[in-house]
């Protein structure tokens, strides 16, 4: 009987553990996202969405654009999910190593831009918690989190162009 009790006692602390990491949330992180958030969206409201637009256009252009400013302005000021749409001014052959590029950009922007990726913030929170709690600074950490992520793009864009690339003439080759 004492084990059920036991058993019971330890299941229904797991929800309350739960509780108090929600509540966690509620007081800390979701207010700071939110204002994030309002702020980035206030800002493409000034900027101008056409001219948020034209700079897609123009990092289209450049592969060295393409795979770094693009991937990490769209998460910046679209975040996680709306920052693929960014693909649409692209040629065909590019979109696939964009959203590559984008896509393994969403946790390296999370320490420096946490609204970026709102949904995946406990990825560098979990990090982040564990290195506050030995009294290390996380300044360091998110910028070069931060960094790693964008040669880390750049490489994966190059190389996933080249192959989408060499396919598509493989492809092309096949139908003739």
């Amino acid at each position: 009987m004492e084990f059920l009790s036991n058993l019971a006692t330890a299941f229904i602390g797991l929800f309350q553990i739960g509780g108090e990491q929600f509540v966690g949330y509620i007081t800390g992180i979701i207010p700071t996202l939110v204002c994030l958030i309002t702020a980035v969206n206030a800002l493409i409201a000034i900027i101008g969405q056409d001219k948020v637009d034209k700079l897609g256009i123009i990092c289209s252009k450049n592969f060295l654009l393409r795979y770094t400013l693009l991937p990490i302005l769209s998460m910046f000021f679209l975040c996680n999910p709306m920052a693929y749409t960014m693909g649409r001014f692209l040629d065909e052959k590019y979109k696939p190593a964009f959203y590559d590029a984008a896509v393994s950009f969403c946790h390296p922007i999370t320490g420096l831009f946490p609204h970026a990726n709102a949904g995946e913030y406990f990825v560098y929170g979990g990090i982040a918690a564990g290195l506050t709690t030995l009294g290390k600074d996380l300044g360091p950490l998110a910028i070069r989190y931060f960094i790693v992520g964008v040669i880390v793009i750049l490489i994966r864009g190059i190389i996933c162009e080249r192959l989408t690339i060499k396919f598509m003439k493989k492809g092309e080759n096949a139908n003739v």
